[in-house]
């Protein structure tokens, strides 16, 4: 008998290892699998939280219910979005399509600017020629190619639509999906993962609002800038500016790259003060908007953001590079609060943020 119990106790160990590991590669599998989705959700709970934030301050200084105040903003959102599209959509349109047309020629005109030094010669041999890319396009391609950029430009609407609506529905009973979500958790715990939600919250509201008043604030300035320098497209290089400003540390670059190739065509001194308007812009907005950013929620660590960029953006592609700074605010809060606070006990980053608040 004592050793059929081993055996029995034996075969539900191994039976419970096996269920485990089985279990764990499912759930690891589904999340590679819905990985996308799951980020369309962060977006819409991202948009839900800045939705909520302004509701409150309805709410809150003009004694306004709180499901008329979700609507009344949603649908202030929506009007102010669409009559943006309604109203700068044509001129948008027109300046993107005539950049379209100008960047191969700046490109072409800084290529043989370059062309002069011996690094610029060396750094152009390397690029692929122009025959070389025409062997390489057939028709099959060619139709691939806007099928792929039809069906990604179809995909990228319906994503959008589908985050506003989440954004409303999450915005409108955030209770009811934070309990739903803490009932999932022993009762002990609860309370504790209450808190981690409203930190979370707090943080993501903060470095929204810092960050759309910081979109706003560079593209407002790039465009006075190019207007200013006698720039082409000033407006829709502009527009791209504030809104890659979304995505620290490369979205300036990606933004810069048009407006000093575009600049090369007047000359290079141009496309010099272009890339002087840019810095100066990221370096006004780097000690106005950003500190103000950082006193309302958890200091990311420059090199710690980059890496998680680059590992999103490969692991997912530009969606994952858009959200990974929020994302990284998410883990650090968790980490803080849940690791280094509960597991490990230590409390004094607890009382430091406190005596900070």
């Amino acid at each position: 008998m004592p050793e059929a119990g081993r055996d029995n106790n034996f075969a539900r160990k191994l039976l419970l290892t096996v269920g485990i590991v089985c279990l764990t590669v499912f759930l690891l599998a589904v999340l590679y699998f819905t990985f996308d989705v799951l980020l369309l959700i962060f977006a819409a709970a991202l948009l839900a939280i800045f939705l909520r934030g302004l509701a409150d301050l309805l709410h809150r200084y003009f004694n306004i219910g709180e499901g008329w105040a979700v609507l009344l903003v949603s649908g202030v959102f929506v009007a102010i979005l669409a009559g943006a599209i309604a109203f700068l959509a044509p001129d948008v349109a027109e300046q993107v399509r005539h950049l379209r047309e100008e960047l191969p020629k700046s490109a072409a005109a800084a290529a043989n600017y370059i062309s002069q030094f011996g690094w610029g010669r060396a750094l152009i041999e390397q690029l692929p020629s122009i025959d070389d890319v025409r062997a390489n396009v057939n028709a099959s391609t060619l139709l691939a190619g806007v099928g792929g950029f039809f069906s990604s430009t179809v995909g990228a609407i319906g994503n959008f639509f589908i985050v506003i609506l989440l954004a409303v529905y999450f915005a409108s009973e955030p209770r009811v999906y934070c309990r739903g979500f803490t009932n999932l958790f022993p009762l002990d715990k609860r309370t504790r993962v209450r808190e981690v939600l409203f930190a979370i919250s707090d943080t993501l509201r903060w470095w929204l609002i810092g960050k759309v008043g910081s979109m706003i604030f560079i593209g407002v300035l790039t465009w006075i800038g190019l207007l200013i320098l006698g720039v082409p497209l000033a407006l829709a290089l502009g527009l791209i500016a504030g809104l890659l400003s979304f995505i620290p540390n490369f979205g300036p670059i990606i933004s810069a790259l048009p407006a000093i190739l575009l600049a090369f065509i007047d000359s290079p001194i141009k496309a010099v003060y272009v890339l002087a308007l840019f810095i100066g812009v990221q370096l006004i907005e780097s000690n106005l908007v950003t500190p103000i950013i950082e006193r309302k929620t958890v200091e990311l660590p420059p090199a710690l953001t980059i890496i998680f960029q680059l590992a999103l953006s490969v692991i997912i592609g530009g969606l994952g590079l858009v959200l990974a700074t929020p994302l990284l605010a998410v883990v650090m809060v968790v980490v803080q609060m849940v690791y280094v606070q509960d597991v490990l006990g230590d409390r004094d980053i607890k009382e430091e943020h406190e005596k900070e608040v």
